[in-house]
């Protein structure tokens, strides 16, 4: 996701032109292993248009740094069987910092993208500086908790919900999180002595579609992403587009209903106002206590015990109500991905979030807003499909946006 133009006069003068491009090829090494899993000698030698004494040598050098190990041999009966690579799953780990207005969860990876130690806080994002220091805490409770060596942790990534600005690390929707405005990685850094990360849980999302879900090998991508808003995830030409200031892809904010409700954003009538999981339950909480008839009405006296799983349950135990809801949302959601489609020519839209449990009451009408309101020729190539990731695209994706930085600067 990052990219940089080196000349020859632009290295380092301790750094060699062979030094430089050792490194490359192993960057490029590197990335390979970590998208694809392991290789074999003759494979990279293909990939990096070497010999294979030459990445035989690469090899080694990343074997006695702890990055690459071997695992055993690849599969065949003719002849001796080559020697399987891949990235080293012992020895270097990261964070995973997953920040919702519901809870926060904690995740130690390995490089290889397991995870090796999980711990989930009731601490939900608001807007005020004591999170962060609570945040930070947390994450050295679960780290003494995991038994990983501290020394193995090689970076913390954080992805959370709002406008966030990944280059001056702010996010524009808590202004409050950083003392003084300053950059949020930065400061979590001087806390725990390791580089920070930070991303949007939506792009983190669609990233990790792209690189390891349904999206994986296509170029043009759009992920919806319905939790406490509705957050649109850009793949262009195969990587995720930022936007100016990181912010494209706030499809929650377009104006469906003039005459709608007041949004958090400050304006009227938001896609968010209708089709989140919040205003969604919001919705239902004052229909059932205006008296709708529905199985959810035996939440009469305590509506506030009405969420997004209950309103789902209700829906498959086939009441009309809440099928009517979740219908209407999908057809909502559906007109505002019009307007996306309109705009990017998608071949692929993944739907991810909460209201992913409720795809058989939702997909084909999101499809059916689809076709009303768009142009024809722009529906013939495109194929609209629930995560197959479980929840984990956005814990991927932020792996995926770590990683790729670390090789990328080897």
């Amino acid at each position: 996701m990052n990219s940089a133009i080196f000349l020859e006069e632009d290295l380092p003068v301790s750094q060699s032109v062979v030094d430089y491009k050792k490194k490359q090829k192993q960057r490029k090494m590197l990335a390979y292993l970590y998208a694809e899993g392991n290789c074999t000698l003759a494979h990279l030698a293909k990939l990096l248009h070497s010999s294979v004494p030459s990445v035989t040598s690469l090899v080694d050098d990343l074997v006695s740094n702890k990055w690459v190990t071997a695992m055993g041999t690849a599969m065949g009966n003719n002849g001796r069987r080559p020697a399987l690579f891949s990235l080293d799953t012992t020895k270097h780990y990261v964070v995973v910092i997953d920040v919702s207005t519901h809870d926060t969860k904690l995740l130690v990876m390995n490089v290889l993208r397991e995870i090796v130690f999980r711990r989930e806080f009731d601490l939900r994002l608001e807007d005020n500086p004591t999170f962060l220091s609570t945040l930070v805490h947390h994450y050295k409770t679960t780290l003494t908790d995991s038994g990983i060596n501290p020394k193995a942790i090689r970076a913390v990534g954080i992805s959370m919900p709002g406008l966030v600005n990944a280059r001056h690390g702010t996010n524009l929707t808590y202004k409050n999180l950083s003392p003084s405005n300053i950059s949020l990685p930065h400061w979590f850094s001087e806390q725990i002595h390791l580089p920070v990360y930070l991303i949007n849980d939506t792009k983190a999302t669609v990233l990790g579609e792209s690189r390891f879900g349904g999206a994986q090998g296509k170029k043009q991508v759009l992920a919806i992403n319905i939790d406490w808003g509705v957050g649109l995830g850009i793949v262009v030409n195969g990587e995720v587009f930022q936007g100016t200031s990181g912010f494209a892809g706030e499809l929650g904010h377009i104006q469906v209903d003039p005459e709608g409700e007041l949004c958090y954003c400050g304006k009227i009538g938001c896609l968010n106002t209708i089709t989140s999981a919040s205003a969604l339950v919001r919705r239902v909480q004052r229909d059932i206590t205006n008296g709708q008839v529905s199985k959810l009405a035996v939440f009469r006296d305590r509506v506030e015990q009405i969420d997004i799983d209950e309103l789902i349950n209700a829906a498959h135990q086939g009441d009309s109500y809440a099928i009517d809801m979740l219908h209407e949302t999908g057809f909502q959601l559906g007109k505002g991905l019009a307007v996306a489609i309109s705009l990017f020519n998608p071949e692929m839209i993944i739907v991810d979030g909460v209201l992913t449990k409720a795809a058989a009451f939702i997909l084909n009408t999101i499809e059916q807003a689809i076709s009303k309101y768009c142009l024809s020729d722009f529906r013939n190539d495109l194929t609209i499909e629930i995560t197959q990731l479980n929840g984990a695209a956005k814990w991927l994706g932020t792996h995926a946006y770590m990683m790729e930085d670390i090789f990328a600067n080897y």
